[in-house]
C-alpha cells in the first residue's frame, strides 16, 4: 500500500469531483486537479536529486498545497515532517535538526521563520514558498515538471517510512514518531470500522496536519469523499457544516464545548451531520449529553496518541443505549474497547494484566499494526516505550468486566495528596457537573502540609458566574472529601497544544 497513490484511484474514476475544499483561502480542486498537482510536486522534488528516506520539512497551515505535498512525499518514498507553526522558532528549529530535511516547503505567512529555520542550519538545500504573499517559488517548482505519474511510485509502499509526526509536547521535549504507510493504513481501517464510512460522506478537517487528524482525512479521501479543510473557529465550522454539507467531523472537546457556546448555535442547519469522533482528552459526561442532545447525529469517541494513531472506540450504540434507556451511563466516562485491529491491555508496573474490575488502576499498553515504527532517531526512547512489541503509553485506566477502558490519568499527571492517590480527570469530571463550567482543568500544587493539594482552573460560559465555593460544592458533591479541590482560579482561557490538548505543564510551571 502506497499512501500517496490514494489520490490517483479517484483521479481515474471520478476526476471531475471536488478532493479539497479549501474553506480559508476559497479554493476548490478536482480529483484530476489534485493527482496532477501531487505529480508535479513529486516529479519537481526528484529533479532536485532528492532519493527515498529523505526528508520533506512542512510548516503551513491546512490548505490545498499543504496536503498535496503529503501525498507528493508518500509517493516517491519520501518522508513528510510536517511541524507545529504555532512553535517558537528555537524549537521549529529543535525539530528540523531531529529530521534534517533536504526541503522545507512552507506557506507565505511563515516567511520569517523560514528565513531563519534556512539560515540556522548546513543540510536544508532546497526551500520553496507558496501563497498570494509568497516569492512563487512553490508554484514554479509545481509548473515546470510533469504530470505523469514517477516511476518511483512503484517501488514505494508498505513499512517504508512515510511521515514524522511530533508530539504535541503536552509533556515537555517534542518526539518525532515515524509511521510508515503500513501504520498508517491499519490506523485508518481502525478507523473505517468505527466512523462506518461511506463514499457519499462530506469530511471536515478541525485539526491541523502536523498531527494524527490528517490521518483521518486521508482516510475519507481513500473512500472518494471531498475533504474540506479549515483552520479553526467555531463560527466557520457551524457554517462550513451548513454551506458544504459536512457529514463528518473530529472534534476535541474544546471544539465541541465552543461550538455549541457559539451565539445562534440553533440557527444552523445541521441536519448534514450523519457522525461527530470526539476525543483529544476526556470530555466530562455532562458535555457528552449536551453534545448529544445538541447535534443531529451519532456521536462516537476515539482515545488515540501520536504513537499510535486512534486505538480504543467507544461505539455510536454506547452512547445511544448510555442516554436513551439509562442501560450503562457510566459508559460515557469510558473511552471504550480496543480497536479493529488494536490489542488493549491495562497492566501493573511488572507488565500483569489488573483485574477487570473498574476499580484496580494500570497503565494501557497497545500492540497494532497501527503503532508507530519508534521515535526518529531516537532508539533509546523508542526502547522504552515499545517493549516486546507493546507500546506503553503512560495512560492511567481501568476496565472493567466487558473490557471497556476508563483513563483516570496520565501516569505523570496523578496527584499524591496525603498520600493518597488523586485522578485528576476525576476531580475534573465532577467539577463539570456544574453546568456554569465551559472546561476544567486540575493539577497537584505544592502543599506543606499535604505534599499536594488539588488545584481547579475554570473557564466559565459566556455570560455565566460561579465562584470557588460553589465550584468546590460541586465536585464535594461528587467526590470524597480527600480529592475535592483546595483552590479554585477562574481563567479566560486554558494554555491548548494545537491538537486541543490542555498542556498542564504550562500551569505547573506556573504553580511550582
Amino acid at each position: 500500500m502506497n499512501i500517496g497513490l490514494i489520490p490517483k484511484k479517484w483521479a481515474r474514476l471520478t476526476p471531475s469531483n471536488e478532493a479539497v475544499i479549501d474553506a480559508t483561502n476559497n479554493k476548490r480542486i478536482s480529483y484530476a486537479q489534485f493527482d496532477s498537482l501531487i505529480n508535479r510536486l513529486a516529479n519537481g522534488m526528484l529533479s532536485k536529486g532528492l532519493v527515498k528516506g529523505d526528508r520533506v520539512a512542512i510548516l503551513s497551515q491546512n490548505c490545498i498545497e499543504n496536503l498535496a505535498t503529503f501525498y507528493a512525499c508518500g509517493r516517491i518514498g519520501l518522508i513528510a515532517q510536517p511541524m507545529n507553526w504555532r512553535l517558537s522558532i528555537p524549537e521549529l528549529i529543535r525539530i528540523i535538526e531531529n529530521g534534517s530535511p533536504r526541503i522545507l516547503i512552507s506557506q507565505d505567512s511563515f516567511s520569517k521563520q523560514r528565513s531563519e529555520i534556512v539560515g540556522g542550519n548546513d543540510f536544508i538545500e532546497f526551500s520553496y514558498e507558496f501563497g498570494v504573499d509568497g516569492d512563487g517559488s512553490f508554484e514554479a517548482l509545481a509548473s515546470e515538471n510533469s504530470e505523469l505519474e514517477p516511476k518511483e511510485s512503484d517501488l514505494v509502499g508498505n513499512d517504508d517510512p512515510f511521515l514524522i509526526l511530533y508530539t504535541g509536547g503536552t509533556t515537555g521535549e517534542s518526539k518525532g514518531a515515524l509511521h510508515s504507510h503500513s501504520s498508517v493504513w491499519h490506523g485508518m481501517l481502525n478507523q473505517t470500522v468505527a466512523e462506518r464510512i461511506v463514499p457519499s460522506d462530506v469530511y471536515m478537517l478541525t485539526g491541523q496536519m502536523f498531527h494524527i487528524p490528517v490521518v483521518l482525512a486521508m482516510n475519507y479521501q481513500a473512500h472518494g469523499c471531498p475533504l474540506v479543510l479549515m483552520n479553526f473557529e467555531p463560527k466557520l465550522a457551524l457554517e462550513l457544516i451548513e454551506k458544504e454539507k459536512v457529514s463528518a467531523f473530529l472534534g476535541v472537546t474544546t471544539m465541541l464545548n465552543w461550538m455549541m457556546a457559539e451565539e445562534g448555535f440553533d440557527d444552523y442547519d445541521l441536519s448534514s451531520l450523519r457522525n461527530i469522533q470526539y476525543g483529544g482528552g476526556p470530555m466530562p459526561s455532562r458535555v457528552i449529553s449536551e453534545a448529544l442532545a445538541a447535534f443531529p447525529c451519532t456521536l462516537i469517541q476515539g482515545y488515540g496518541q501520536t504513537e499510535g494513531t486512534t486505538m480504543t472506540f467507544l461505539s455510536q450504540e454506547d452512547h445511544i443505549r448510555a442516554i436513551g434507556d439509562g442501560y450503562r451511563v457510566d459508559r460515557l466516562r469510558s473511552c471504550g474497547k480496543e480497536g479493529f485491529v488494536t490489542s488493549i491491555r491495562i497492566v501493573d508496573q511488572e507488565g500483569n494484566p489488573v483485574p477487570k474490575d473498574g476499580k484496580t488502576p494500570g497503565e494501557i499498553i497497545v500492540k497494532s499494526p497501527a503503532n508507530m515504527i519508534g521515535y526518529f532517531e531516537r532508539p533509546d526512547l523508542t526502547a522504552e516505550t515499545i517493549r516486546d512489541g507493546w507500546m506503553w503509553t503512560g495512560d492511567i485506566a481501568t476496565w472493567d468486566e466487558d473490557s471497556y477502558c476508563f483513563i483516570v490519568d496520565r501516569a505523570k499527571d496523578m496527584i499524591i495528596s496525603g498520600g493518597e492517590n488523586i485522578y485528576s480527570a476525576q476531580v475534573e469530571e465532577a467539577i463539570a457537573k456544574n453546568d456554569a463550567v465551559l472546561e476544567v482543568a486540575v493539577i497537584g500544587v505544592p502543599d506543606d502540609e499535604w505534599g499536594e493539594s488539588v488545584k481547579a482552573f475554570v473557564v466559565l460560559k459566556p455570560g455565566r458566574t460561579s465562584n470557588d465555593t460553589e465550584i468546590i460544592q460541586t465536585a464535594k458533591e461528587n467526590l470524597a472529601s480527600y480529592q475535592k479541590p483546595r483552590s479554585v482560579e477562574f481563567v479566560d482561557a486554558l494554555p491548548k497544544a494545537a491538537t486541543g490538548k490542555i498542556l498542564k505543564r504550562e500551569l505547573r510551571s506556573n504553580h511550582s
